[in-house]
Protein backbone atom coordinates (compact mmCIF):
# COMPACT_ATOMS: atom_id res chain seq x y z
CA UNK A 1 0.00 0.00 0.00
CA UNK A 2 1.02 3.53 -0.46
CA UNK A 3 0.19 7.10 -0.03
CA UNK A 4 0.05 10.17 -1.79
CA UNK A 5 1.00 12.25 1.42
CA UNK A 6 4.44 13.61 1.99
CA UNK A 7 5.31 10.84 4.59
CA UNK A 8 3.43 7.45 5.42
CA UNK A 9 3.90 7.87 9.03
CA UNK A 10 0.04 8.04 10.42
CA UNK A 11 -0.88 11.89 11.28
CA UNK A 12 -3.69 12.15 13.42
CA UNK A 13 -7.04 14.21 12.64
CA UNK A 14 -9.38 16.82 13.45
CA UNK A 15 -13.30 15.91 12.65
CA UNK A 16 -16.34 17.73 12.74
CA UNK A 17 -19.24 15.90 10.96
CA UNK A 18 -23.00 15.19 11.52
CA UNK A 19 -23.47 13.02 14.87
CA UNK A 20 -25.78 10.68 12.85
CA UNK A 21 -23.59 9.82 8.84
CA UNK A 22 -25.40 8.15 6.56
CA UNK A 23 -25.96 4.51 6.11
CA UNK A 24 -23.31 3.34 3.39
CA UNK A 25 -24.68 1.78 0.57
CA UNK A 26 -23.14 1.45 -2.91
CA UNK A 27 -25.55 4.25 -4.43
CA UNK A 28 -24.55 6.08 -0.94
CA UNK A 29 -20.60 5.11 -1.65
CA UNK A 30 -20.62 6.28 -5.38
CA UNK A 31 -22.15 9.47 -5.07
CA UNK A 32 -20.20 10.12 -2.34
CA UNK A 33 -16.65 9.81 -4.03
CA UNK A 34 -18.11 11.61 -7.14
CA UNK A 35 -18.89 14.42 -5.68
CA UNK A 36 -15.48 14.87 -4.14
CA UNK A 37 -14.30 13.78 -7.33
CA UNK A 38 -12.52 10.31 -6.07
CA UNK A 39 -12.96 6.77 -7.40
CA UNK A 40 -11.83 3.16 -5.26
CA UNK A 41 -7.91 3.07 -5.75
CA UNK A 42 -7.26 -0.38 -6.31
CA UNK A 43 -3.52 0.11 -5.80
CA UNK A 44 -4.87 0.19 -1.86
CA UNK A 45 -7.12 -2.74 -2.14
CA UNK A 46 -10.41 -0.55 -1.80
CA UNK A 47 -13.54 -2.69 -1.87
CA UNK A 48 -15.95 -1.35 0.16
CA UNK A 49 -18.49 -3.87 1.71
CA UNK A 50 -21.91 -2.37 1.05
CA UNK A 51 -24.21 -5.33 2.52
CA UNK A 52 -25.16 -3.31 5.30
CA UNK A 53 -26.16 -6.90 7.11
CA UNK A 54 -22.83 -7.71 6.83
CA UNK A 55 -21.58 -4.60 8.77
CA UNK A 56 -23.25 -5.14 11.58
CA UNK A 57 -22.15 -9.05 11.47
CA UNK A 58 -18.65 -7.95 11.59
CA UNK A 59 -19.44 -5.46 14.46
CA UNK A 60 -21.56 -8.19 16.11
CA UNK A 61 -19.47 -10.95 15.90
CA UNK A 62 -16.39 -8.92 17.56
CA UNK A 63 -18.60 -8.90 20.83
CA UNK A 64 -17.60 -5.18 22.03
CA UNK A 65 -17.80 -4.32 25.81
CA UNK A 66 -17.37 -0.59 27.09
CA UNK A 67 -13.98 -1.60 28.23
CA UNK A 68 -12.38 -2.41 24.70
CA UNK A 69 -9.94 -0.86 22.62
CA UNK A 70 -10.45 -1.35 18.85
CA UNK A 71 -7.98 -0.97 16.05
CA UNK A 72 -9.68 -0.75 12.43
CA UNK A 73 -7.27 -0.86 10.01
CA UNK A 74 -9.29 0.74 6.62
CA UNK A 75 -11.27 3.00 7.84
CA UNK A 76 -12.93 4.13 4.32
CA UNK A 77 -15.82 6.31 5.00
CA UNK A 78 -16.44 5.14 8.50
CA UNK A 79 -19.27 2.92 8.37
CA UNK A 80 -17.60 -0.09 10.45
CA UNK A 81 -15.78 2.53 12.91
CA UNK A 82 -18.96 4.02 13.29
CA UNK A 83 -20.48 1.02 14.58
CA UNK A 84 -17.45 -0.10 16.64
CA UNK A 85 -17.71 3.33 18.58
CA UNK A 86 -21.38 2.59 19.65
CA UNK A 87 -20.18 -0.25 21.64
CA UNK A 88 -16.62 -0.09 21.93
CA UNK A 89 -14.48 2.64 24.79
CA UNK A 90 -12.40 3.87 22.01
CA UNK A 91 -11.79 2.72 18.38
CA UNK A 92 -8.17 3.93 16.98
CA UNK A 93 -8.84 3.94 12.86
CA UNK A 94 -6.13 4.18 10.25
CA UNK A 95 -6.74 4.90 6.75
CA UNK A 96 -3.59 4.98 4.03
CA UNK A 97 -5.76 7.27 1.62
CA UNK A 98 -5.51 10.59 2.18
CA UNK A 99 -8.76 11.54 0.72
CA UNK A 100 -11.02 8.78 2.30
CA UNK A 101 -9.22 9.45 5.30
CA UNK A 102 -10.89 13.17 4.95
CA UNK A 103 -14.14 12.05 3.93
CA UNK A 104 -14.01 9.69 7.03
CA UNK A 105 -12.94 12.69 9.54
CA UNK A 106 -16.53 14.47 7.95
CA UNK A 107 -18.26 11.43 8.42
CA UNK A 108 -17.02 10.53 12.27
CA UNK A 109 -17.53 13.96 14.19
CA UNK A 110 -18.82 14.45 17.81
CA UNK A 111 -17.55 11.01 18.44
CA UNK A 112 -15.24 11.61 21.62
CA UNK A 113 -14.24 7.79 21.54
CA UNK A 114 -12.90 7.77 17.88
CA UNK A 115 -9.28 8.39 16.99
CA UNK A 116 -8.61 8.71 13.43
CA UNK A 117 -4.94 8.54 11.88
CA UNK A 118 -4.11 8.87 8.13
CA UNK A 119 -1.06 6.57 6.76
CA UNK A 120 0.39 3.60 6.48
CA UNK A 121 -0.32 1.29 9.26
CA UNK A 122 2.63 -1.07 8.20
CA UNK A 123 6.21 1.01 8.90
CA UNK A 124 7.26 -2.33 6.57
CA UNK A 125 5.97 -5.80 5.66
CA UNK A 126 7.09 -7.16 8.69
CA UNK A 127 6.25 -3.96 11.36
CA UNK A 128 3.33 -2.02 12.20
CA UNK A 129 3.99 1.76 12.56
CA UNK A 130 4.93 2.01 15.87
CA UNK A 131 2.53 5.04 16.62
CA UNK A 132 -0.29 2.65 16.39
CA UNK A 133 0.52 -0.05 19.52
CA UNK A 134 1.64 3.34 21.59
CA UNK A 135 -2.11 4.83 21.42
CA UNK A 136 -3.35 1.58 21.73
CA UNK A 137 -1.35 1.10 24.94
CA UNK A 138 -2.15 4.80 25.71
CA UNK A 139 -6.22 3.90 25.62
CA UNK A 140 -6.11 0.46 27.33
CA UNK A 141 -3.65 2.12 30.78
CA UNK A 142 -6.71 5.05 30.80
CA UNK A 143 -9.68 2.04 30.65
CA UNK A 144 -7.77 0.16 33.40
CA UNK A 145 -7.01 -3.80 34.14
CA UNK A 146 -10.10 -4.81 32.68
CA UNK A 147 -9.35 -3.56 29.22
CA UNK A 148 -8.93 -5.46 26.18
CA UNK A 149 -7.50 -5.38 22.65
CA UNK A 150 -9.23 -5.72 19.45
CA UNK A 151 -8.38 -5.87 15.84
CA UNK A 152 -12.06 -5.17 13.47
CA UNK A 153 -11.42 -4.28 10.47
CA UNK A 154 -12.66 -5.00 6.83
CA UNK A 155 -8.88 -5.51 5.77
CA UNK A 156 -7.68 -4.21 2.26
CA UNK A 157 -7.01 -8.00 0.81
CA UNK A 158 -3.09 -6.63 0.17
CA UNK A 159 -1.98 -6.24 3.80
CA UNK A 160 -4.68 -8.86 5.46
CA UNK A 161 -1.37 -10.60 6.43
CA UNK A 162 1.23 -8.95 7.52
CA UNK A 163 -1.33 -7.42 9.97
CA UNK A 164 -2.82 -10.34 11.46
CA UNK A 165 0.54 -12.01 11.64
CA UNK A 166 2.16 -8.89 13.08
CA UNK A 167 -0.20 -8.24 15.60
CA UNK A 168 0.32 -11.39 17.29
CA UNK A 169 4.00 -10.43 18.09
CA UNK A 170 3.18 -7.19 19.49
CA UNK A 171 2.34 -6.56 23.27
CA UNK A 172 -0.52 -7.10 24.21
CA UNK A 173 -1.34 -9.00 21.10
CA UNK A 174 -5.13 -8.81 20.17
CA UNK A 175 -7.59 -10.58 22.41
CA UNK A 176 -9.84 -11.13 19.51
CA UNK A 177 -9.44 -10.57 15.63
CA UNK A 178 -12.74 -10.19 13.67
CA UNK A 179 -11.40 -9.47 10.21
CA UNK A 180 -13.15 -9.81 6.51
CA UNK A 181 -10.06 -10.85 4.31
CA UNK A 182 -10.02 -13.32 1.14
CA UNK A 183 -11.83 -16.78 1.48
CA UNK A 184 -8.61 -18.14 0.29
CA UNK A 185 -6.53 -16.60 3.18
CA UNK A 186 -9.01 -17.47 5.53
CA UNK A 187 -9.04 -21.34 4.08
CA UNK A 188 -5.06 -21.19 4.86
CA UNK A 189 -5.32 -19.73 8.18
CA UNK A 190 -7.65 -22.77 9.72
CA UNK A 191 -6.15 -25.42 7.35
CA UNK A 192 -5.78 -28.55 8.65
CA UNK A 193 -2.38 -30.72 8.18
CA UNK A 194 -2.38 -33.08 5.27
CA UNK A 195 -4.54 -30.05 3.42
CA UNK A 196 -3.61 -28.26 0.38
CA UNK A 197 -4.13 -25.16 2.15
CA UNK A 198 -1.87 -26.16 5.35
CA UNK A 199 0.95 -23.68 5.61
CA UNK A 200 3.43 -21.99 7.98
CA UNK A 201 0.04 -19.22 8.13
CA UNK A 202 -1.81 -22.02 9.51
CA UNK A 203 0.37 -22.87 12.26
CA UNK A 204 1.43 -19.28 13.27
CA UNK A 205 -2.41 -18.80 13.48
CA UNK A 206 -3.49 -21.28 15.71
CA UNK A 207 -0.08 -21.69 17.79
CA UNK A 208 -1.64 -18.19 19.38
CA UNK A 209 -5.22 -18.42 18.25
CA UNK A 210 -8.90 -19.95 18.11
CA UNK A 211 -10.01 -19.40 14.04
CA UNK A 212 -13.71 -19.54 12.96
CA UNK A 213 -14.76 -18.86 9.72
CA UNK A 214 -18.10 -16.52 10.69
CA UNK A 215 -19.37 -16.10 7.13
CA UNK A 216 -18.30 -16.46 3.44
CA UNK A 217 -18.90 -13.09 1.20
CA UNK A 218 -20.04 -13.15 -2.53
CA UNK A 219 -18.09 -10.12 -4.79
CA UNK A 220 -21.70 -8.75 -4.78
CA UNK A 221 -21.27 -7.77 -1.09
CA UNK A 222 -18.48 -5.27 -2.27
CA UNK A 223 -18.27 -1.98 -4.77
CA UNK A 224 -16.20 -2.17 -6.43
CA UNK A 225 -17.08 -6.07 -6.76
CA UNK A 226 -13.55 -7.99 -6.41
CA UNK A 227 -13.01 -11.30 -8.32
CA UNK A 228 -13.37 -13.22 -5.68
CA UNK A 229 -15.23 -14.54 -2.44
CA UNK A 230 -14.39 -13.20 0.91
CA UNK A 231 -14.98 -14.10 4.09
CA UNK A 232 -15.91 -12.86 7.76
CA UNK A 233 -13.15 -14.71 10.23
CA UNK A 234 -12.66 -14.48 14.10
CA UNK A 235 -9.45 -15.37 15.84
CA UNK A 236 -9.52 -15.69 19.50
CA UNK A 237 -6.63 -15.87 21.34
CA UNK A 238 -5.62 -18.66 23.26
CA UNK A 239 -5.40 -17.65 26.93
CA UNK A 240 -1.47 -18.72 28.30
CA UNK A 241 -0.60 -20.09 24.87
CA UNK A 242 1.97 -17.13 23.56
CA UNK A 243 3.18 -17.64 27.40
CA UNK A 244 4.54 -21.51 26.14
CA UNK A 245 6.64 -20.15 23.94
CA UNK A 246 10.37 -19.26 25.39
CA UNK A 247 11.08 -17.50 21.97
CA UNK A 248 8.41 -16.28 19.92
CA UNK A 249 10.26 -14.82 17.06
CA UNK A 250 12.45 -17.73 16.81
CA UNK A 251 9.26 -20.20 16.59
CA UNK A 252 7.68 -18.13 14.14
CA UNK A 253 11.11 -17.88 11.81
CA UNK A 254 11.18 -21.53 12.63
CA UNK A 255 7.97 -22.48 10.93
CA UNK A 256 8.21 -20.48 7.99
CA UNK A 257 11.18 -22.31 6.91
CA UNK A 258 9.62 -25.63 7.71
CA UNK A 259 6.92 -25.11 5.23
CA UNK A 260 9.44 -22.97 2.66
CA UNK A 261 9.47 -26.57 0.58
CA UNK A 262 6.47 -27.67 2.20
CA UNK A 263 6.82 -31.42 -0.12
CA UNK A 264 10.20 -32.28 0.64
CA UNK A 265 10.87 -34.48 3.17
CA UNK A 266 11.24 -33.23 6.69
CA UNK A 267 14.80 -34.16 7.39
CA UNK A 268 16.72 -32.41 4.53
CA UNK A 269 13.91 -28.92 5.03
CA UNK A 270 15.41 -29.04 8.71
CA UNK A 271 18.87 -29.80 7.80
CA UNK A 272 18.36 -26.64 5.51
CA UNK A 273 17.06 -24.39 7.73
CA UNK A 274 19.36 -25.14 10.76
CA UNK A 275 22.59 -24.55 7.75
CA UNK A 276 25.53 -23.50 10.32
CA UNK A 277 23.52 -24.08 13.57
CA UNK A 278 23.68 -27.73 13.72
CA UNK A 279 24.77 -30.43 12.15
CA UNK A 280 23.34 -32.98 10.22
CA UNK A 281 23.72 -35.40 13.39
CA UNK A 282 22.48 -33.12 15.68
CA UNK A 283 19.36 -32.92 13.23
CA UNK A 284 18.95 -36.44 12.90
CA UNK A 285 18.78 -36.74 16.77
CA UNK A 286 16.02 -34.14 17.67
CA UNK A 287 13.75 -35.57 14.63
CA UNK A 288 14.83 -39.76 16.27
CA UNK A 289 13.59 -38.55 19.61
CA UNK A 290 10.13 -37.16 18.32
CA UNK A 291 9.44 -40.15 16.44
CA UNK A 292 9.58 -38.37 13.05
CA UNK A 293 10.70 -41.02 10.42
CA UNK A 294 12.55 -40.54 7.08
CA UNK A 295 9.46 -40.16 5.13
CA UNK A 296 7.85 -37.39 6.93
CA UNK A 297 7.12 -33.94 5.64
CA UNK A 298 6.22 -30.68 8.00
CA UNK A 299 2.54 -30.82 6.09
CA UNK A 300 1.58 -33.78 7.61
CA UNK A 301 2.51 -32.63 11.30
CA UNK A 302 -0.18 -30.98 13.90
CA UNK A 303 0.31 -27.64 14.92
CA UNK A 304 1.60 -29.34 18.43
CA UNK A 305 4.35 -31.77 17.04
CA UNK A 306 5.55 -28.46 14.93
CA UNK A 307 5.64 -26.97 18.15
CA UNK A 308 7.16 -29.54 20.07
CA UNK A 309 9.81 -29.96 16.79
CA UNK A 310 10.39 -25.80 17.03
CA UNK A 311 10.78 -26.15 20.62
CA UNK A 312 13.37 -28.67 20.31
CA UNK A 313 15.60 -27.64 17.61
CA UNK A 314 16.39 -24.40 19.65
CA UNK A 315 17.36 -26.40 22.46
CA UNK A 316 19.49 -28.47 20.36
CA UNK A 317 20.88 -25.12 18.91
CA UNK A 318 21.97 -23.46 22.26
CA UNK A 319 23.13 -26.51 23.74
CA UNK A 320 25.73 -27.22 20.60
Amino acid sequence: MGDDSASDEPQESVYRSPSNPPRQTASYLSRRLAAAGLRPVSHFGQNFLVDLNLIDLIARSAELRPNDVVLEIGTGVGSLTTRLSDNAGAVLSVEIDHNLHQLASEELGGRPNVKLLQGDALKNKNTLQPEIMEHIRDAMSRIGDSARFMLVSNLPYNVATPIVSNLLHELPPPDRMVVTIQKELADRMCAKPRTKDYSALSVWIQSLCEPQIVRILPPKAFWPRPKVDSAILRLDLLAGQRDKFVDLKYFHETVRALFFHRRKFLRSVVISAMKGRLDKSAVDDVLRQLGHGETARAEELSVEQIQALAESLRQAERAA
